[in-house]
C-alpha cells in the first residue's frame, strides 16, 4: 500500500527535487525541450525553490511504495477563491500505469473537501496531450488557456483544468 508523507525535512526537499529532475527531464523534453526543462527544474524544483515554496504555502508530499518514493505532488490552498490548486502531481515513468496518479489525485480532492474548498484546479502544457487525456478521464474540465512568462526566454503555454470537489 502506498503512503503519502509530507514533506518537512531537508532530506525530503532533496528527495523531492531528485525526483523531479528524473521526471520531468523523461516527461517534458520532448514537449519543450532540454533547456527550458532545466530552467524549470532550477527556478522551480530545486532544493532551494522548493524549499521556499513550502515558506509561502506550499505544501509538498512524497508518495512512497515498498520503501521507495515513485512520486509526488504539491497543492497551494486558496480559501479566498474557495480553490486548491494542484500545482504538481508526478510519477515515475516506470511507475505509470499502476494507479499512483489516482491515489494522489484522490488525497488532493480529499483535502479539498476536508478544507471545503470547491475547485481543485491546475494547469497542463498544451502538448501533454497523454496528461491532459488523463485529466479529462478524471473528471476534469477545460476551463481555457493560460499562457505565463517565466523568464529566461521562456513561457509557459498551457491549459487551465478545473474540478469541482465539494
Amino acid at each position: 500500500m502506498a503512503d503519502i508523507i509530507e514533506v518537512h525535512t531537508e532530506a525530503q526537499i532533496a528527495e523531492t527535487a531528485r525526483l523531479a529532475g528524473k521526471i520531468w527531464r523523461q516527461h517534458y523534453t520532448p514537449i519543450i525541450g532540454l533547456a527550458q526543462v532545466d530552467y524549470m527544474l532550477e527556478k522551480f524544483q530545486s532544493e532551494t525553490a522548493i524549499a521556499n515554496q513550502i515558506g509561502n504555502g506550499y505544501e509538498y508530499y512524497l508518495l512512497e511504495d515498498k520503501n521507495k518514493y515513485v512520486g509526488y505532488l504539491a497543492v497551494v490552498p486558496d480559501p479566498r477563491q474557495s480553490a486548491l490548486l494542484l500545482s504538481k502531481i508526478y510519477v515515475l515513468d516506470t511507475k505509470r500505469g499502476c494507479g499512483y496518479g489516482r491515489i494522489m489525485l484522490s488525497f488532493a480532492e480529499d483535502l479539498g473537501r476536508r478544507r471545503q474548498l470547491k475547485t481543485l484546479w491546475l494547469t497542463v502544457n498544451k502538448n501533454n496531450s497523454a496528461s491532459i487525456a488523463w485529466y479529462l478521464q478524471m473528471g476534469f474540465t477545460n476551463a481555457g488557456p493560460i499562457v505565463q512568462n517565466i523568464g529566461g526566454g521562456f513561457i509557459m503555454d498551457d491549459y487551465r483544468m478545473e474540478k469541482t470537489v465539494c
